[in-house]
């Protein structure tokens, strides 16, 4: 999974992304990118129980994104952005250097028009090549094109809008930002660090089609900083139940509907990621593009039977392509010879 991290200049945008990250990038025009591993401990608990060596955790890449506005995001942040699965909006949620008050929803608004304004030149242009490719005949693509217009035209980005896994697919390749799934991230000052969200934007965060967290980046810098042990206490005493790598690992996968399931090798587990409701190809294919094409079956254990007191009666059972993968089920594909 890739989060791209975008937001105003003084957001706290790179902030969030070292202390996410453990890594110490400076602010500048350049994409930055690093990884997170997923707290899991179904991963350990399944190494131990099957014998194996090696255990692999999901991770969460974050990309940090230069530009302050959808509109000035230049080449290369665009095509990063259309590479990553979700977006994460840093809000400025404490005074400005200059005692300017914080407007959150103001940015944010300003934002995601900008998105709309980007997608919508995109479609438009689009159109316009295949009025003059067709001779002004349509077909299903010149629909599908002029429905999202219309959405774009009312101010309205695309992820508000219900597309099917076909209208998506054909759409991939226009690199539509706004179709993007949207994490809002207000960032606010020390004492408001273990408050709610600000009132706008929680009445406001469903109407852009996201899901919203508040914190403080430059504390959880400092809390990303201290020895493991002595995280606990700190944060106890700030008012906060998890460090904001925890937050937004459960706030990504909530947005993005995500489940984990796992896969054996001679010597690791490896957890991998599945967006709730997908197949068993769509698993293989998490595997290995290939095994997407070529899977018959699929051998399916749960983890709560692997290690629960009833091991010893966990079986593996077959399923075939229609097969809805569960969250914490241990797969191995069979393919066609």
């Amino acid at each position: 999974m890739k989060a791209g991290l975008v937001g105003a200049p003084l957001s706290g945008k790179t902030t969030l992304f070292n202390a996410l990250t453990a890594l110490h990038r400076a602010g500048d025009a350049h994409v930055h990118r690093g990884a997170i591993k997923v707290p899991d401990p179904r991963v350990e608990a399944l190494a131990k129980q099957l014998l194996v060596r090696k255990a692999t955790h999901a991770e969460i890449i974050f990309v940090d994104l230069p530009g302050a506005r959808g509109r000035d995001l230049g080449g290369e942040a665009i095509k990063a952005l259309a590479d990553v699965d979700a977006l994460c909006l840093v809000l400025r949620g404490f005074a400005g250097p200059d005692g300017s008050p914080a407007e959150p929803l103001r940015e944010l608004r300003e934002f995601d028009a900008d998105l709309v304004a980007h997608d919508l030149d995109v479609v438009e242009k689009r159109l316009d090549r295949l009025r003059k490719v067709h001779g002004g005949r349509t077909g299903s693509e010149y629909l599908e094109l002029g429905n999202l217009e219309k959405h774009l035209q009312a101010g309205r980005p695309l992820r508000t809008m219900s597309l099917s896994d076909a209208e998506r697919h054909t759409l991939a390749e226009l690199e539509l930002i706004s179709l993007k799934p949207m994490l809002i991230v207000v960032n606010v000052a020390e004492p408001d660090a273990g408050k709610p969200l600000p009132a706008e934007i929680e009445a406001e965060q469903h109407a852009f089609g996201a899901e919203a967290i508040a914190l403080c980046a430059s504390l959880e810098a400092e809390i990303a900083e201290l020895d493991p042990a002595e995280q606990p206490a700190f944060l106890e005493s700030l008012g906060l139940a998890a460090p904001a790598r925890d937050r937004f690992i459960r706030a990504a996968y909530h947005l993005l509907d995500l489940i984990t399931f796992f896969t054996v090798g001679e010597d690791e587990v490896r957890a991998r990621t599945l967006h709730r409701g997908d197949k068993a190809p769509r698993a293989a294919g998490q595997i290995d593009p290939e095994l997407e094409r070529r899977i018959s079956r699929v051998e399916v254990t749960h983890y709560d039977e692997l290690v629960s007191s009833a091991r010893d009666k966990a079986r593996a059972h077959l399923e075939g392509k229609e097969y809805v993968v569960r969250d914490g089920d241990l797969l191995k594909v069979r393919t066609e010879h």
